[in-house]
């Protein structure tokens, strides 16, 4: 099993949710975090500058069975690229063992 973590933009939620869904990934569990990034200066929007240091973004944890690895990742990558700095980061962890709470079984069919 692997756990697939990816901070992407705001922006992109709703896409990268419906091309997970198209892969058949349906469960995850996703938050809004704020972090750095390497662009430090702000931008100027109608006369008013904005800081783009604190960067909005949404964090998303996903944990699939090992044969939902390559899919999931290029889901991911094709459908939260802008192509501008900021898109966001994908990270990938083994995960050792995983148990239904409810009936206590353990292993790969706890994800399905």
């Amino acid at each position: 099993m692997k756990k697939i973590e990816a901070i992407i933009r705001k922006s992109k939620f709703s896409t990268v949710k419906e091309a997970l869904h198209d892969v058949g990934i349906n469960f995850f569990s996703y938050w809004d975090v704020t972090g750095q990034g390497h662009e430090k200066e702000g931008h100027v929007y109608r006369g008013v500058s904005y800081s783009t240091s604190d960067i909005q973004r949404r964090y998303l944890s996903i944990v699939i069975n090992d044969e939902f690895e390559e899919a999931t990742i290029k889901a991911i990558l094709s459908s939260a690229s802008t192509g501008e700095v900021g898109d966001g980061k994908i990270f990938i962890s083994e995960i050792k063992e995983s148990y239904r709470i409810r009936t206590g079984e353990k292993g790969g069919d706890t994800l399905k």
